[in-house]
């Protein structure tokens, strides 16, 4: 399922960015099991390639994924309509991390008017095939 069918959902996560040079910290601006949108003071170019780790708040866990930005407000305005930062599509991000997003997205959005079909979506995600499939006796 493409980004565009799982909801965004507005989390203010802290996130270090890797790309071989200095890390650079930001934070999510809207976040969903494919992709995030992170506020910084640098976005990297189009299509760089990079290593993320997000600090999960209230919990242990963080998520790490290898991601790639699709989008760059590098030169436009620094303002409410366009922030300064990035859209990175993940590119390979391990099915636990995955999982982590959907749940916490849906915690978040199960109370909101949101169609029902997004919120399915990311059940599908939380809910492992291993779940859901009957156990041999």
């Amino acid at each position: 399922m493409g980004a565009e069918h799982y909801p965004k959902v507005n989390f203010k996560w802290p996130v270090v960015i890797k790309n071989g040079e200095n890390p650079i910290e930001g934070v999510t601006l809207t976040l969903n099991p494919n992709q995030a949108y992170i506020l910084c003071a640098k976005p990297l170019k189009l299509y760089e390639v990079l290593e993320i780790i997000i600090d999960v708040p209230d919990s242990d866990s963080s998520i790490s994924a290898t991601a790639e930005v699709v989008f760059s407000n590098i030169y436009g305005p620094d303002d409410q309509i366009s922030p300064r930062g990035m859209i990175v599509r993940f590119l390979e991000i391990s099915s636990d991390d995955r999982k982590i997003i959907a749940r916490k997205a849906f915690e978040h959005l199960k109370s909101k008017e949101i169609d029902t079909l997004k919120l399915e979506a990311l059940q599908t995600i939380i809910i492992g095939q291993d779940e859901i499939e009957p156990k041999a006796a």
